[in-house]
Parts: C-alpha cells; sequence; structure tokens
C-alpha cells in the first residue's frame, strides 16, 4: 500500500516521493511570493488596486490550500483541498493574463510568471485525476 504522501503527491501519472512533494509545496510557497512582488509593483490606480487584490488572494492561497490538502483527513478531503488550490490557480493565471494583454506589465517580466503558473497548473490538475481515478478504481 502507498504512504498518505505518495497518493498526495501525484504528478506526471506516476508516484511521486516525499520530497517531491515537498518540492511542489516550496514552488507554491516561491509562486505566492512572486505573486506579492508583481502585485507591490502594480500602478496605484483604481484598476491597478482592484485587479492586484485580485490576483494577491487567489494567487496567495494556492500554496495555503496545498497544505491544507496535505493534512487532509481523507481522499475525499484531499481531493476537495487539491481541486480548491487549483481553481485559485486557475484564478491567478488569469489575472496574470489580464494584466499581460492590458499592457499594465511588460511581457518580458511576465513571461517566467505564467510559465511557472502553467506548469504548477498542469502538475495540480494531474494530481487531481490521478487521485480521483484511484478512488474509483
Amino acid at each position: 500500500m502507498k504512504s498518505e504522501d505518495q497518493l498526495k503527491g501525484q504528478s506526471q501519472g506516476r508516484t511521486v516521493s516525499t520530497q517531491e512533494a515537498r518540492d511542489i509545496g516550496e514552488r507554491l510557497l516561491e509562486y505566492g511570493a512572486r505573486i506579492i512582488k508583481v502585485v507591490e509593483s502594480m500602478p496605484k490606480t483604481l484598476v491597478g488596486r482592484r485587479v492586484a487584490d485580485q490576483l494577491l488572494r487567489s494567487g496567495t492561497s494556492v500554496g495555503a490550500n496545498y497544505e491544507e490538502a496535505r493534512a487532509a483527513e481523507s481522499k475525499e478531503d484531499f481531493v476537495h483541498k487539491l481541486q480548491i488550490a487549483l481553481k485559485e490557480l486557475r484564478e491567478s493565471n488569469y489575472w496574470l493574463r489580464l494584466l499581460l494583454k492590458s499592457g499594465k506589465i511588460s511581457a518580458g517580466r511576465m513571461a517566467n510568471l505564467l510559465d511557472e503558473s502553467n506548469q504548477l497548473r498542469a502538475i495540480l490538475s494531474k494530481s487531481v485525476a490521478t487521485v480521483k481515478g484511484r478512488a474509483k478504481g
């Protein structure tokens, strides 16, 4: 039987180790820190403040929800909390793309952060699908 950490660390269709699961948690922490830096650099206009608030809320909650998922009491609880993290990641990705599209932040500055957002989204999506598939089978 696989350990709880192995089940919770699903990525790329394979079981990942506890260390790799911690690495994802560390990447999400770094992602949140980078979001904070972007928000702090945004213009203090009406639009800038509104978008910054939305981005700050969604972008920093991803890691917190992932940590909650890692402490889940059941597989169902784990999947639910991981899905919340994924929803927040999708939302923050939307706000980043909106900032890019509107020209509020340069493409050069956003490229790495958007790439990381997309990679993390793929990892969490695969994790949810994998655990859901195991719960059914």
